[in-house]
């Protein structure tokens, strides 16, 4: 990779001063209580003990991929899912990094049933709507046992467990899915408004990962389980726009400290802008959202969706707007809406296309630049 698959110092900053919504250390918070309500409802099902993790975000390349059994080729590493420090380092890309390390405590110990709680902010290059963030909150709800026999029997008994802490009362379902560090592997998805929404996945620890961390599976077993804490605080809720979370707005922010369902606070006018731009093939709505966030930085909450409308390769365009944009093999001319709705004030038309200016200059990959 070259230095600018690395992260600025700036941007570095930017992830590293954000506020950990799951740390009470750091103010009360919602996700905080739907985190202990899981906790509670799994230690008393299985009589456990329990240990919290709570690491840096900056981890080794190897903990948050090898030892956790990602291929070295697995699409995951590249830089346009991963945000690299150097070739060694990360930003964590789940919080399953931080349990390879943790399992290591349990070698020569005996008579283990502990449920180990590793929640925390977590890095991703993702798009720009009312339900995904760059920094998304994830626990992982591992359980280490000193017996070789924990089963799939055991795991459906911790997704019910789950489920009815965290959302009482909701159908669900699972799906068979692969994870590099899971045998069995499961996604959980609940029946919401009718339409079946991914909750967690889960699956039995993979003997490979007890091995690297000294535990012979043999004599060890256990369960591993991540999930996103937003999605789960919104069912949960009923939060319309994953930016209340985090707003200051009396409105919402009272909100934020009881997990009773959402009071609808009145949405302030939107203004919309549709900006064309010219950019890699191989740019998607993820990539061009995490361009949109190292923009606009601290201002990126301004926002409510960045959608591709259309999608239109070199090859396929007429002559006459190849020429105008300047597109060269490929590239593609994408149509972007801009919707900005800030949670607490009323944009003018000025600052939208102060806003709207700054998105086609960190998207806009061509020679003629079209600002307003």
């Amino acid at each position: 990779m070259s230095h600018a698959d690395y992260l600025t110092v700036d941007q570095l900053c930017r992830a590293l001063k954000l506020r950990d919504l799951t740390d009470p250390a750091q103010g009360a918070h919602a996700i905080q209580a739907l985190l202990d309500s899981a906790v509670h409802a799994l230690r008393s099902e299985w009589g456990s003990t329990v240990r919290s993790v709570r690491n840096a975000p900056l981890v080794p390349v190897r903990e948050n991929y090898d030892r956790l059994g990602y291929d070295p080729g697995d699409v995951t590493r590249a830089r346009r899912y991963t945000r690299y420090i150097s070739p060694t380092v990360m930003l964590r890309s789940h919080t399953s990094a931080d349990l390879p390390r943790a399992l290591e405590d349990y070698a020569g110990r005996n008579e283990v049933d502990e449920l180990i709680v590793a929640p925390g902010l977590v890095y991703r290059r993702d798009a720009v709507d009312r339900t995904h963030v760059g920094e998304p909150h994830q626990v992982d709800l591992w359980r280490i046992r000193s017996t070789p026999d924990t089963s799939d029997d055991d795991m459906v008994t911790m997704i019910g467990c789950l489920v009815d802490a965290l959302l009482p009362g909701a159908q669900w379902r699972t799906t068979d899915v692969t994870h590099p560090y899971t045998v069995r592997g499961r996604q959980i998805d609940v029946l919401h408004a009718g339409e079946w929404l991914e909750l967690a996945e889960c699956g039995r620890i993979h003997p490979d990962v007890l091995r690297g961390s000294g535990l012979d599976p043999e004599r060890w077993s256990g369960l591993a389980l991540g999930m996103g804490l937003e999605r789960a605080l919104m069912l949960r809720k009923g939060i319309p726009d994953i930016r209340y979370l985090r707003a200051k707005d009396p409105r919402a922010a009272a909100q934020m400290l009881t997990l009773q369902p959402w009071q609808h606070v009145s949405p302030l006018p939107a203004a919309r802008r549709d900006i064309s731009v010219v950019v890699a093939a191989e740019e998607d709505e993820e990539t061009l959202g995490d361009r949109v966030r190292n923009a606009l930085g601290d201002d990126a909450d301004v926002i409510e969706r960045v959608e591709v409308l259309s999608c239109t390769a070199h090859e396929e365009l007429p002559e006459a707007a190849r020429s105008r944009l300047g597109t060269q093999h490929g590239q593609v001319n994408i149509l972007l809406r801009i919707v900005l709705r800030p949670i607490d004030r009323t944009l003018t038309s000025h600052e939208a296309n102060a806003i709207r200016n700054s998105i086609y200059r960190a998207v806009h990959q061509g020679p003629v630049l079209e600002l307003i």
